[in-house]
């Protein structure tokens, strides 16, 4: 199985930017698809975004499109999520997930590794 731990959360002024990461450790020779989720304070986790195995395909929640980037390097085993233009709706623990599927679905239910997941708050 693979190890996550995200990184690089925080609290940030409206319009400001973060760069969350995730990196990878354990059963990293296996190709996965990655995503971001995030979760509110009495909220459901949901969806942000995901990158397909070969970093080819990439997959956006409307809430987070055109100001969030999901990247990979393969090589550092790392997952990156550019946050830009942030808004305090952004305000949430962000989590990073692995699937097996190498082009996965949206939904949490297909990711089976999940890291503890990193806090980013965003003051108006």
């Amino acid at each position: 199985q693979v190890q996550l731990v995200e990184s690089g959360g925080g609290l940030v002024q409206a319009g400001g930017s973060l760069r969350l990461s995730c990196a990878a450790s354990g059963r990293t020779d296996i190709a996965y698809g990655m995503a971001w989720f995030r979760q509110a304070p009495g909220k459901e986790r949901v969806f942000v975004a995901s990158i397909s195995w070969s970093g080819r395909t990439t997959h956006y929640a409307d809430s987070v499109k055109d100001r969030f980037t999901i990247s990979r390097d393969d090589a550092k085993k790392m997952v990156y999520l550019q946050m830009n233009s942030l808004k305090p709706e952004d305000t949430a623990v962000y989590y990073c997930a692995a699937s097996r599927v190498l082009n996965p679905p949206p939904a949490p239910g297909n990711y089976a590794y999940w890291g503890q997941g990193t806090q980013v708050a965003v003051s108006s």
